[in-house]
């Protein structure tokens, strides 16, 4: 099992900048990408700490702050792959069933197969499909209390064209959440700052008792990514505006 995440990248011994050579037939944009790479303090931990992903601590500091993941809770995790926030859900839901405490339990979604992760299952299902929520719930055996969605849409190279394919994304996962929790419960998703995401957040704002919008300090600092951390769901009709038919 992964160890927990510490607090922060860690400040010890004097870091050397790593420097990658443009071997033949790398482009420039890959050999930044891969000197990035091994520079990240996250990326150097999640390999040391079993996770299998830096996105790991983004879960974990925004849980940190705002503890939505309880023992006992039911988490649903869209776009799971590669499985690191999963890993971060499962001790602190206690979805082993550790004594002590109330098991819960973590399912995650993904279009591919996701290696195992112990303690969570995962399922290979596009959640836009129809009775995509039913199946959740009748897995769940029940309402959701955590709807996570770390997902990003493929990108396009064209960051007007990403950030409007990203917040279409975190909408239809918004639709998903307000389909599957039970009242109480949260939805924390990645979207991109960009000014387009303004309908979403008008309606997280109906559906949650709190609604707040977080760069977590393991985001890269050059990435336009944040995330929305709702709490406190309404309730299934809490989300609904107005009848406006004559």
């Amino acid at each position: 099992m992964a160890k927990p995440p510490a607090k922060g990248p860690g400040r010890g011994a004097r870091d050397l900048a790593v420097r990658v050579k443009t071997a033949k037939g790398r482009t420039v944009s890959s050999t930044r990408w891969l000197e990035r790479q091994l520079n990240d303090p996250y990326v150097r931990r999640a390999k040391a700490e079993g996770y299998r992903a830096r996105a790991a601590y983004k879960l974990a500091e925004l849980d940190d702050r705002f503890r939505f993941l309880r023992p006992g809770a039911r988490v649903v995790d869209l776009g799971s792959a590669p499985g690191g926030w999963a890993q971060v859900a499962v001790p602190r839901v206690n979805a082993l069933g550790l004594p002590g405490k109330p098991q819960g339990t973590v399912l995650g979604l993904d279009l591919q197969e996701v290696a195992p992760v112990p303690g969570a299952t995962i399922h290979v299902l596009d959640f836009l499909s129809e009775g995509a929520d039913d199946r959740v719930k009748a897995w769940l055996g029940g309402q959701a209390d955590v709807v996570l969605s770390d997902m990003a849409a493929a990108s396009s190279g064209h960051r007007a064209t990403d950030h409007l394919r990203i917040v279409a994304l975190c909408e239809a996962a918004a639709e998903l959440a307000l389909d599957v929790l039970a009242p109480g419960g949260a939805f924390v998703a990645k979207v991109l700052q960009g000014g387009a995401e303004g309908t979403l957040q008008a309606r997280l704002k109906r559906a949650f008792r709190e609604v707040h919008n977080v760069k977590p300090p393991a985001s890269r600092a050059d990435s336009s990514e944040k995330f929305v951390v709702a709490l406190g769901f309404r309730g299934a009709r809490a989300h609904e505006g107005p009848d406006e038919s004559g």
